[in-house]
């Protein structure tokens, strides 16, 4: 059952990394899952105070994901439309330019956005800007965390690897 939980685990992990570039991901919440799942296994003590920290910091960054790209679009005269744009364009591009479209993707779908909303082109350009900027803003601060989470994984696997197998 330990092997089940670890592998489990990493499967969350990696998920949590991908969800902090695709919106329909939660990352590091995802990730933290992983670490949830490692310490139920019968070879990982669990740590209560461990958990709880790291819960508190996952959640406050998915709190924080849904204000980042906001305060982005708004300081660059951007609107709503702009930021939704900004989202719809992450997930097209993702799927019509892999990798690639998380950059042209969030970009391009604020231009359109705020392009609807009837914007200048100037003040579309400038929103959609913002808006990417704070779209990449929020990826890079959940990447980190998530990629900290995996840190914390690794050494905490490896630490009791010898009583997991």
């Amino acid at each position: 059952m330990d092997i089940f939980l670890v592998i489990l685990g990493i499967l969350f992990m990696f998920l949590g990394i991908i969800g902090s570039f695709l919106p329909v991901l939660p990352g590091p919440l995802t990730s933290w899952v992983g670490l949830l799942l490692l310490h139920l296994t019968d070879a990982v003590p669990m740590n209560w105070t461990f958990l709880i920290i790291t819960l508190f910091v996952a959640l406050a960054i998915w709190l924080l994901d849904y204000f980042i790209p906001a305060i982005g679009t708004r300081k660059f005269g951007g609107s709503r439309a702009g930021m939704i744009g900004t989202t719809i364009g992450l997930i097209i591009g993702i799927i019509f330019l892999g990798p690639f479209g998380i950059i042209i993707g969030p970009f391009l779908g604020a231009l359109v956005g705020e392009l609807l909303n009837k914007s200048d082109s100037q003040t579309a350009v400038k929103a959609a800007f913002g808006s990417f900027l704070g779209f990449l803003t929020s990826a890079f601060i959940k990447f980190i965390v998530a990629i900290i989470f995996l840190g914390f994984f690794v050494v905490k696997f490896f630490e009791y690897s010898a009583m997991i197998f």
